[in-house]
């Protein structure tokens, strides 16, 4: 089995891919099989950018602090590992964003796509969902909608919901909402179109951001879960990532 080492800019990352390929080999990933990942959440969702719409997998081992996304590190058996681990598929969202001057930039996101406040001013956004307007306006720092495998990242540090991968629903989650200052945002179903479009631009500038991508000035973003597109995840039996997902929902 040929792999592929990726390591965080770490000290304990580096000397840990140098210890795995002394034993193991290395190669680069257009020749791997699988391409290992060491490090945290944050090199794991690298990765997984890299490899979206291919079939490479992704098999991380956690060098980096909460590691979500990661396997226990082990340096014994690794190629058997690998061979035995569950498959997770994740698909994206696909951003479409418009500025006030005009320019398109379009990104994907494996966690989510969210707006945010440039300034001190709250921001006014309209919400439509498949081209009916569903909240008119909604003041806030800024809201998102997550993938399931991102509810438990920014999404639900804003207090949304953890949603299971087979569910096939997205959160929308507002971002310390003003008004209505009681809106927890809503499920949808992953099949929708999300609008968002931003009122008083000029006063109350947001940026949008999908997973790396950061868009300044927009006056729209439209928002969707391409199917069309996935990366593959490779998970240790006793750590898939759906199981993960539930058990973080009975965690204080």
């Amino acid at each position: 089995m040929k792999l592929a080492f990726v390591a965080a800019r770490t000290s304990g990352a580096i000397s840990a891919k140098q210890r795995l390929i002394s034993r193991y080999g290395d190669c680069t990933v257009k020749e791997a099989a699988v391409i290992v990942a060491l490090g945290g959440d944050g090199l794991m969702l690298e990765c997984l950018h890299q490899v979206l719409g291919s079939s490479m997998p992704v098999y991380g081992m956690n060098c980096g602090s909460v590691g979500f996304m990661m396997n226990e590190y082990n340096e014994d058996d690794l190629p058997l590992r690998i061979s035995q681990a569950l498959h997770s598929v994740l698909h994206p969202l696909r951003m479409h964003a418009v500025t006030a001057s005009g320019v398109v930039e379009e990104a994907m996101a494996l966690n989510e796509v969210s707006l945010l406040r440039e300034g001190r001013q709250a921001a006014k956004i309209r919400i439509s969902v498949d081209q009916r307007e569903r909240l008119s306006e909604l003041i806030c720092d800024g809201v998102l909608v997550s993938t399931p495998a991102g509810s438990t990242a920014y999404n639900l540090s804003a207090h949304g919901p953890i949603i299971p991968l087979s569910a096939h629903l997205l959160p929308l989650t507002p971002i310390s909402a003003f008004r209505p200052r009681r809106w927890r945002g809503a499920l949808l179903p992953s099949t929708v179109d999300v609008l968002f479009e931003v009122l008083e631009q000029d006063k109350r500038p947001v940026a949008a951001v999908a997973d790396f991508t950061e868009v300044r000035d927009v006056v729209s973003v439209a928002v969707h879960e391409d199917r069309t597109l996935g990366a593959t995840v490779l998970f240790d039996p006793d750590r898939a990532l759906s199981e993960r997902i539930i058990t973080e929902q009975f965690t204080a």
